[in-house]
């Protein structure tokens, strides 16, 4: 049992008073270990609640550094950071909101040589990135490694996503491999409101408590969407696929895949 300081106390009251959470519930985010990929639009959000929820230890994995268009989404990220590692930047912000954490920074491109290994410290992963080949290499490494993790995806006024656990429907289940280069158009082809990226990146923070907690019904084998155009929300109910490449019943994928880069950077999410 943890013996929070009066003053922890008061950080997490409200917390504490729910009944669904309690000190019992505050206990296990503060003992949970989460990593987030992508220092951007959907990462900022996501960190900063993280961090101010009491997530005991924090990863963040990001090799960019902060460019002045980042700005009108990526709001852990001012403008006197501009030209400063993500990871650095995001940081600094994290500890700001909350002493209590310990924040892993990751200055380095997620790919097929170091995915297992700085996932495998961590107790659930956060896809906050808008590229195909990583987002099917954080799916396929977190399927082949057993953990959970939350997809999130966004463009111009629309946002996607869902909660993997072992046994549910992964990303492959939903999206076999990812589109050949140019089919989608990119972030900085497209563009993205900014708002769009706290609205997605909320409900995968919250996500991630409530798995951390063992609350509510997550967002397993369900497809959560969105347009904020008409404010219309959609959920789609998806399966697990028996014949999907990597969590099937005779799966194909035996190792990490870099994808050629059909999508835009991190540091355009």
């Amino acid at each position: 049992m943890i013996d929070f300081t009066e003053q922890q106390i008061e950080r997490y009251s409200r917390h504490i008073l729910l009944q669904d959470v309690g000190v019992e519930g505050q206990e296990k985010i503060h003992d949970a270990r989460v990593l987030v990929i992508g220092a951007g639009g959907l990462g900022a959000p996501v960190s900063l609640y993280l961090a101010a929820a009491g997530v005991g230890r924090i990863g963040i994995v990001d090799a960019d550094v902060v460019d002045l268009s980042n700005l009108q989404r990526q709001v852990i990220h001012f403008t006197a950071d501009v030209g400063k590692p993500k990871v650095d930047s995001a940081k600094d912000k994290m500890l700001a909101i909350n002493p209590d954490v310990k924040v892993d920074t990751y200055q380095t491109w997620l790919d097929s040589s170091n995915a297992l290994d700085i996932i495998k410290e961590y107790d659930f992963i956060i896809d906050g990135t808008d590229n195909f080949p990583v987002k099917f290499l954080i799916n396929d490494a977190c399927v082949m490694a057993g953990k959970p993790f939350s997809h999130g995806g966004i463009l111009r006024f629309t946002g996607q996503t869902f909660t993997h656990i072992p046994g549910t429907a992964c990303y492959r289940c939903m999206f076999k491999e990812p589109p050949p280069p140019g089919a989608v158009p990119t972030c900085s082809q497209a563009g993205v409101l900014g708002a769009i990226a706290g609205m997605l990146g909320t409900i995968q923070a919250a996500e991630t408590l409530k798995y951390i907690i063992g609350i509510g019904d997550l967002l397993t084998d369900r497809l959560l969407t969105f347009d904020a155009k008409t404010m219309q929300f959609r959920t789609i109910n998806v399966k697990k696929s028996n014949k999907c490449p990597i969590c099937g019943s005779h799966p194909t994928i035996d190792r990490l895949i870099d994808y050629e880069q059909a999508a835009c950077d991190l540091k355009n999410h």
